[in-house]
């Protein structure tokens, strides 16, 4: 079943001291893409200015805004209207002899690489290998996000959004970021290209319409298996309906919802909020 979410993203910084010149970049609009079609998107920015917008090089929308008047508060307000689907079927997918070819190899060389947030982890192998025996790329793939929903304890707090997959797999807990990265690791020590993706996931699966809920930014992966296949492995939902796409990358560096730099002093208050509501 499709579902119409409305989502409602503020971001807000508040300083100490006039801030007299910031550079920022904003991945907060959500494509129109195959499952997802967006209806309706807009970014609000106070002081108020008029981003560039353009898409990356993973094919994110990204708007790009500079303020160059004193400001002791910056506030980035993003609302998007939102028709997804319901989870696709799972492909029958590539063979492992596929995966190693190269043309899949060329094409897919920075999905299987180290990244910022996912550091080669040589122990992670032995545990790919088992993953692989007996199943094929698909089923392998599923069985890693699911291996990561076991292992690691979902803790807010227990790491930072600094925290690096090697780092989250140590402490065995995190949050949803931190099971994305391992997962990815894990991906990639199978031999399969595998992406991150930022969102968000409404938290109620019977939802009413109209119903104004909380929530927050999410992550889950792509990985390649002749075809992309969506995984959460922090919940194990399908990735369909509830779910909400804004960016891809090779990890959280390349998908944070708001960045930049800025000269001034540090800032007093930080501030994220986000409400999703179900219209149908």
């Amino acid at each position: 079943m499709s579902w119409r979410i409305a989502v409602r993203h503020r971001t807000g910084y508040r300083y100490t001291e006039p801030v007299r010149a910031s550079y920022n970049e904003a991945r907060l609009t959500p494509p129109s893409i195959d499952g997802q079609r967006t209806l309706q998107a807009a970014l609000a920015i106070t002081p108020a200015v008029r981003p560039l917008r353009y898409v990356d090089y993973w094919g994110t929308t990204v708007d790009a805004f500079d303020v160059h008047v004193p400001h002791t508060e910056l506030v980035v307000l993003a609302t998007s209207l939102i028709e997804t689907a319901q989870a696709r079927p799972k492909p029958v997918g590539a063979s492992w002899s596929d995966l190693a070819g190269p043309a899949v190899q060329d094409r897919f060389a920075e999905l299987l690489a180290a990244s910022s947030y996912v550091p080669a982890e040589p122990e992670l192998t032995e545990i790919g290998r088992s993953l692989r025996a007996g199943s094929t790329p698909v089923q392998a793939g599923l069985r890693a996000a699911e291996w990561i929903h076991k292992t690691l304890r979902y803790e807010r707090g227990a790491t930072h959004v600094r925290t690096s997959s090697a780092e989250a797999r140590a402490a065995g807990k995190g949050v949803c970021q931190d099971f994305a990265h391992v997962t990815l690791a894990l991906l990639r020590a199978v031999g399969l290209p595998a992406r991150y993706v930022s969102g968000y996931l409404h938290p109620a699966a019977d939802a009413e319409v109209g119903e104004v809920t909380a929530g927050e930014s999410h992550a889950w992966v792509e990985f390649w298996a002749g075809d992309w296949v969506a995984v959460d492995p922090t919940s194990l939902a399908d990735v369909g309906s509830r779910h909400v796409l804004l960016a891809r990358g090779r990890d959280y560096a390349d998908v944070r919802p708001l960045s930049g730099v800025y000269s001034g002093s540090a800032p007093e208050h930080f501030g994220v909020t986000v409400e999703v509501t179900r219209l149908g």
